[in-house]
């Protein structure tokens, strides 16, 4: 099974990092879904919820404030100013 590795990281510290099967965040131009296989990206985050899907089936959700989301070969970074678990 194909899966994410995914990093959360606010300015001064990490929120959460693991594998996931899929990550939802809102971006300036709206919401984006990643799924692994997806092409490469870089997008500007708005502030909002990022929300992965654990290879488990959990939900992790995390509350970011400005920043960007990168994605490439199976590998998502989001890195925002303020970030934290809900």
């Amino acid at each position: 099974m194909a899966e994410l590795k995914v990093s959360v990281v606010a300015a001064d510290h990490e929120v959460w990092s693991g594998k996931a099967k899929q990550i939802i965040a809102r971006t300036t131009e709206g919401e984006i879904g990643i799924l692994p296989g997806h092409e490469p990206v870089l997008a500007i985050l708005a502030q909002g919820e990022v929300r992965v899907t654990t290879i488990e089936g959990n939900v992790i959700t995390a509350q970011a404030d400005d920043g960007f989301l990168s994605v490439e070969n199976n590998t998502v970074t989001v890195v925002a100013r303020n970030a934290g678990l809900v």
